[in-house]
């Protein structure tokens, strides 16, 4: 037997030993009717501020990923050398990915000019907003006590698995393509546009209905895209890391899902968090592109 599957083959017998162990010494504690899950994602107020203006960990997490965004741009400028260093080289990757294959790919150089630092923005926000999402901080509603005082226990939240925020960036988004659309071929005109070439009559009125539909429809999808993964995500992470177990007040299925729980974590970290972004940015690439678009 090779040194590799020993060690393969001790590890999965440890981990057999663990969870053999955590129900014969925990066993089964009753289901714990306190324990919420969907509590953690609940907007408690910090600051309560007049009108809607609270601050809860949600702004938290918007600032945090406004402020990496601004840092990344402003380092790209000032840090750029004849001789790239590795953060430069990973940084110029970064901005291929969202010039040429994000902007330059869905429109023409002289459009993807002008939108290139919108969208460039709208991916490194969201992709940011992401990856903070799967940083542990302390920002649970539930507490600890430490020397007498209260601290919140460490969590992972993201904002945009808040339906809220993928919302607003999805109607920035339809507001922009819609006025560029409007200001490249007049108010009628793009209106127009949208009644593919050759159709007229009755069939016109009713395809007009359908595409002016589909274009309100884009918000929806947008937004429910990225809240949905987001969301689905972090509740997966929740209860495989240990929600499950104490729901049901079982250690050892605590145990037995944790080594899940850490693969699936690390899946929505490398490939959720930056597909999501690279999707929610390229969507919107392609709308401004057709929106300016001769013919549909």
């Amino acid at each position: 037997m090779s040194k590799t599957r020993k060690i393969l083959l001790g590890t999965f017998g440890v981990y057999v030993l663990l969870i053999v162990l955590a129900f014969i010494f925990f066993g089964s504690v009753g289901k714990n009717e306190n324990f919420k899950p969907q509590n953690e994602f609940n907007l408690d107020t910090w600051i309560d501020l007049p009108g809607s203006l609270d601050i809860n960990k949600a702004v938290l997490y918007l600032f945090l990923a406004a402020i990496l965004t601004c840092w990344t741009m402003v380092y790209v400028a000032r840090r750029m050398h004849a001789r790239p260093n590795r953060m430069q080289t990973a940084v110029e990757t970064l901005y291929g990915l969202m010039r040429d294959n994000i902007t330059r790919g869905n429109m023409d150089d002289k459009m993807a000019a002008k939108w290139f630092p919108f969208i460039g923005a709208l991916f490194l926000f969201i992709w940011f907003s992401n990856l903070i999402g799967f940083i542990p901080l302390p920002t649970s509603h539930e507490k600890f006590s430490l020397f007498g005082a209260q601290i919140p226990t460490f969590a992972i939240y993201a904002a945009t698995a808040n339906v809220s925020v993928p919302l607003v960036l999805s109607l920035i988004v339809f507001v922009a393509y819609t006025t560029e659309g409007i200001r490249a071929k007049g108010f009628i005109g793009y209106w127009k546009s949208l009644i593919p070439a050759g159709v007229t009559g009755a069939m016109a009125g009713f395809i007009f209905v359908l595409e002016l539909l589909s274009n309100f429809m884009r918000i929806i999808s947008l937004s429910v895209r990225l809240f949905a993964n987001m969301l689905a995500g972090h509740l997966i992470i929740l209860f495989m890391a240990g929600g499950l177990a104490v729901l049901l007040g079982i250690a050892g299925i605590g145990v037995f899902l944790l080594p899940l729980g850490l693969i699936l974590y690390l899946f929505e970290v490398g490939l959720v968090a930056t597909l999501q972004a690279f999707i929610f940015a390229t969507l919107s690439a392609i709308y401004l592109g057709g929106a300016v678009a001769e013919s549909h």
